[in-house]
């Protein structure tokens, strides 16, 4: 496959048939009583069984050969730069060899590696709408990567955030990582970006780059930010009673992401069904960092949350799926009509000691990736990262 690709979409009808475990990122129905889906144009036309889908003058037909289909994982954080370069471990192809951990969305939570990074006002707002521009027109590997997230700094006022939105950028870096880190100041920027419809997110926990500071519960509550990011840092995390506290003093994003402390992780999520709102949660790689990139940081997420975190493997899928598609208002993340065609197929690792997918992921085994289609379009058949899986989907023509 190109290591590079443009915002293409399907050209004509896809069918994918014979899945024989449909996830659909719904927290409220994980799992579908259906065995194809249909899509045209890049978008999904229909999801149940064979017999009741519409499956005529088709260009591509996928047979999943009994495989699960899920919708393309997303990674609620990263830090990109440009193209699919990191300068924190001076790597190439790192996002086009995330693509085959089966991430299909990257969300952007600062392009803060860039060496020499902006910090006065004009420079920041120019470097975020060139990454936003930038990955708007170029894919690696065909990864949507939505970038373009400015790192907030002393000095701004509301007109700033309007030409920002008005520019077309979506999304704040971390909360924390520029010269505003007290809540108070935090609050009326983010209330600004909020007025725009600029999403932000907040760093949690101990610092991670130069220039960060610790941020702790009071001031991530008093900022309201919409999502708590790295809620189990990124990389040391808070007192557990603090991240208690954060779980039920809001109701913002819970992230918990793999570069972070992984009891804290736990104990995030355990809080959050405590409370009885996994809806909140939603996974994350805070890659690349200095421990390096992570192509398969989603599903070792899936796998240890479900593992050590008493929870059903659907259900840590939709928290890489559904969860975040809602919370960041995106077009893919569920299998249903009108939603972006983003697949990842997978199988049973061979040799796991669990019974199907599902139950492997339960045990702590990753998923062998088959297959990964985003918009529609085959992007990487069988993963050169993770395990070999029982079984593979194969194109049968297109």
């Amino acid at each position: 496959m190109a290591l590079a690709a443009g915002p293409e979409t399907q050209k004509g009808r896809m069918v994918i048939r014979n899945i024989g475990l449909m996830l659909s990122g719904r927290l409220e129905d994980p799992i579908l009583d259906a065995d194809t889906v249909v899509a045209e144009g890049g978008r999904i036309v229909a999801v149940g069984r064979e017999k009741d889908c519409d499956i005529g003058e088709v260009r591509v037909t996928i047979d999943a050969h009994g495989c699960a289909l899920a919708p393309g994982l997303i990674d609620s954080h990263v830090h990109p730069v440009f193209g699919d370069w990191t300068p924190r471990q001076n790597q190439f192809g790192w996002i086009e060899s995330t693509l085959h951990g089966g991430v299909t969305t990257m969300v952007s939570a600062g392009e803060v590696h860039l060496p020499g990074r902006p910090r006065d006002i004009v420079g920041l707002k120019a470097l975020a709408i060139t990454a936003q521009r930038t990955y708007d027109n170029f894919r690696p590997g065909g990864v949507k990567v939505l970038a373009g997230a400015p790192v907030i700094e002393r000095g701004m006022v509301e007109s700033d955030f309007a030409e920002l939105a008005a520019a077309g950028v979506k999304l704040l870096g971390e909360v924390g990582l520029g010269s505003v880190k007290a809540g108070y100041e935090a609050r009326e920027m983010v209330a600004w970006a909020r007025k725009y419809g600029i999403q932000s997110t907040i760093h949690t926990g101990g610092p991670s780059v130069p220039g960060s500071g610790y941020i702790d519960a009071a001031t991530v509550l008093e900022a309201d930010a919409d999502i708590i990011g790295h809620i189990n840092g990124g990389h040391t995390a808070l007192p557990l009673s603090q991240i208690r506290c954060l779980c039920e003093g809001c109701g913002r994003g819970i992230e918990i992401v793999h570069n972070g402390n992984e009891l804290a992780g736990l104990s995030a999520l355990r809080f959050a069904r405590e409370l009885g709102q996994l809806e909140r949660v939603i996974l994350g790689t805070d890659g690349p960092a200095g421990s390096g990139v992570q192509p398969l940081g989603i599903l070792r997420m899936i796998a240890m949350l479900s593992s050590l975190g008493d929870t059903k493997a659907e259900v840590m899928f939709c928290c890489a799926t559904g969860n975040t598609a809602r919370m960041r208002d995106l077009d893919c993340g569920i299998v249903e009509i009108g939603r972006s065609a983003d697949f990842v197929m997978m199988d049973r690792a061979q040799h796991s000691s669990g019974t199907d997918l599902l139950d492997s992921v339960e045990k702590g085994d990753l998923p062998g990736v088959g297959m990964v289609v985003i918009d529609g379009i085959v992007r990487c058949g069988r993963s050169r990262n993770t395990p070999p899986a029982d079984r593979v989907p194969e194109i049968l023509h297109g």
